[in-house]
């Protein structure tokens, strides 16, 4: 268990344990196609950060990490088929980060918060550009700052 859920309710730390997953599918299914690359990238990014992410992360990741894949081909199924219908549902949710930010440590809500956008980056690169590297859509482009989530560092 991730220690700095301890004054969470049960919704919020099941939120909190599926922000990676919500961000992995808005990226990856913002230009209406979630593709094998995209998901792939996400399951890789979920084994790294196990093991890369900021130290007061890697608890929360290896928690994340557990049937990842599964978790998340799960999650897909259970959201609208069409970007236009899904993306709204998922930034509706990862707005609920912003009553639930507030409560973690400081610097626990910073790093997490920077994580996930590094998430939403890397998946984001995953299937554009040259040889499928290095570049971001235009639909892409226009969610993978994660606008919908008040930065935990400007927020008093």
């Amino acid at each position: 268990m991730v220690e700095q859920f301890d004054n969470l309710t049960e919704s919020e730390r099941e939120l909190m344990f599926k922000v990676p997953i919500l961000v992995s599918i808005l990226i990856a299914g913002a230009d209406n196609e979630i593709d094998k690359s995209e998901i792939k990238q996400a399951v890789n990014l979920s084994k790294l950060k196990q093991q890369k992410a900021r130290k007061d992360l890697i608890d929360y990741f290896k928690t994340v990490g557990t049937d990842f894949e599964d978790k998340l081909k799960v999650t897909i199924q259970q959201y609208p088929v069409d970007a236009s219908d899904r993306n709204p549902k998922i930034i509706e949710e990862l707005e609920r980060l912003n009553h639930v930010l507030p409560k973690l440590d400081k610097n626990f809500a910073i790093d997490f918060y920077a994580s996930i956008r590094d998430i939403a980056r890397k998946i984001a690169e995953a299937s554009g550009g040259v040889l499928g590297y290095m570049a971001v859509g235009y639909e892409e482009s226009k969610l993978i700052g994660l606008d919908m989530i008040k930065e935990p560092s400007k927020v008093s």
